[in-house]
């Protein structure tokens, strides 16, 4: 047991620490703290009945089941709620929840986007299914932390501002998508309500998992994109005795083994990555429709006429984009004797890059940090960030990336969550809400954030 005058001044010390943190917030700031104080057990409990309801991307009806479960929360808080079927893509559908500005256009500051996702990437094969408590603050499970803990995050910091009157106040606009972690194409028609949402709004939140490193929570300015590539080498065949010569040539395999590792030598540059996910080669060579395998025949007195790779890019702008996707053309062009190649780029996810406005948004942040008492969130590095839905809002607003819970193991079946994020990181959600809803509609965040 402590000694009773160290029992005083650690609760003494905590009571100025709270005093100071309220200095900082003004009422109606201090209701929004004490109401998602409030909801932590409720929130758990949801993110429980969440977790429980499969929702992989493919599973079409568990998707719309989670997108059934929220539409009544959010109609609950006076949004008017749509469900927007995305059966041209061959996926569940998008939510999309609307809360106008009660007083008008312009008459609530600016107007704020909040996005993400209610699919996951656990299909109902996987053995990944419930949720479950580790201790008395972490908790596993199927999209513990990507990204249903990041809908209760967002959901906890609506209640709140809700419970404080900000809400009826404020112009605010959800939009869920069921296929993030497996998009539709075409792009356009699979972020059309997204991307319609932002050129009506004024800054934007995307509620994947917040960043924390060593205990130290980031804010994401920027994320880099996802292009999918493919390469498809031909070549003579023959006997391979008559291999690299004259008539014969090189065959498609050693065309392939060129273009790859010289884009392993020629490619590298700041934020890019470039992976090699499937290679194929032989006598014949196909993949299959999902492009995750295939078939491939051959023998090892055979020069291979066909040779397939797949693979991706990362980039952090369009401009990198188009400078690396000429790199790659050039380089598959300049054949070896008797081959030939061609590479194709394919639709995909485009780049969040780091901007002014995006950097004032997390300033905003911070002063919201600051008021509750919690340390600076420095800037995430872009290399620690996949792509996402964020780099479609952020073309036209400007966005944060990852404001939802913070967690580990995404992705795999050791994903968890730190239950004791979603009332921190609900706080800082709702405060930032507000205190954008205190800002002049349009104009530069930049410009009015000091």
């Amino acid at each position: 047991m402590k000694p009773i005058h160290v029992l005083y001044l650690s609760v003494l010390f905590l009571s100025l620490n709270l005093a100071s943190q309220a200095q900082h917030l003004d009422p109606t700031e201090t209701k929004l703290v004490q109401a998602v104080d409030s909801q932590q057990q409720q929130a758990i409990d949801f993110l429980r009945q969440l977790v429980e309801i499969n929702s992989g991307t493919k599973n079409l009806e568990g998707v719309r089941t989670v997108g059934k479960t929220l539409m009544p929360h959010f109609e609950a808080l006076g949004f008017k709620v749509r469900w927007v079927p995305m059966d041209q893509v061959q996926r569940a559908g998008t939510l999309v929840a609307e809360h106008p500005c009660p007083e008008g256009d312009g008459k609530c500051g600016k107007r704020v986007l909040l996005i993400g996702h209610m699919d996951t990437v656990f299909e109902k094969e996987s053995p990944f299914q419930h949720f479950k408590m580790i201790d008395d603050h972490i908790a596993s499970g199927p999209g513990t932390d990507d990204m249903k803990g990041g809908l209760v995050v967002m959901l906890t910091a609506l209640q709140a501002l809700k419970s404080a009157v900000v809400l009826d106040h404020a112009d605010v606009k959800v939009v869920l998508s069921g296929d993030e972690e497996a998009a539709g194409h075409p792009l356009d028609i699979a972020r059309r309500d997204m991307i319609e949402g932002a050129k009506n709004s004024d800054a934007g939140l995307e509620f994947e998992a917040t960043a924390r490193v060593n205990g130290v929570f980031y804010g994401s300015t920027a994320r880099r994109g996802s292009i999918t590539w493919r390469v498809e080498a031909t070549g003579q065949t023959g006997h391979s005795s008559g291999v690299f010569g004259p008539e014969m040539g090189y065959g498609a395999i050693y065309e392939l083994a060129r273009i790859l590792d010289t884009f392993r030598t020629q490619l590298p540059e700041q934020y890019l990555t470039y992976n090699v996910g499937l290679v194929l080669g032989g006598t014949t060579a196909q993949v299959n429709a999902q492009e995750t395998g295939g078939d491939a025949t051959g023998k090892p007195n055979i020069v291979a006429p066909s040779a397939i790779a797949i693979g991706d890019i990362r980039c952090i702008s369009s401009e990198q984009v188009e400078r690396v996707e000429k790199k790659m053309r050039d380089i598959v062009a300049g054949h070896v004797a008797k081959t030939d190649a061609k590479i194709n780029f394919y639709e995909a996810y485009p780049a969040q890059s780091p901007n002014q406005e995006n950097r004032a948004l997390l300033k905003l942040l911070n002063q919201v940090n600051s008021s509750l008492g919690q340390p600076e969130m420095p800037e995430l590095d872009p290399m620690k960030r996949g792509a996402g839905d964020s780099a479609f809002i952020a073309q036209y607003i400007p966005t944060l990336a990852g404001t939802g819970s913070s967690g580990s193991g995404d992705h795999s079946a050791a994903e968890k969550i730190d239950l004791s994020s979603i009332p921190i990181n609900s706080k800082r959600a709702a405060l930032l809400i507000y205190r954008l809803t205190k800002l002049p509609e349009g104009g530069k965040l930049s410009e009015q954030v000091r």
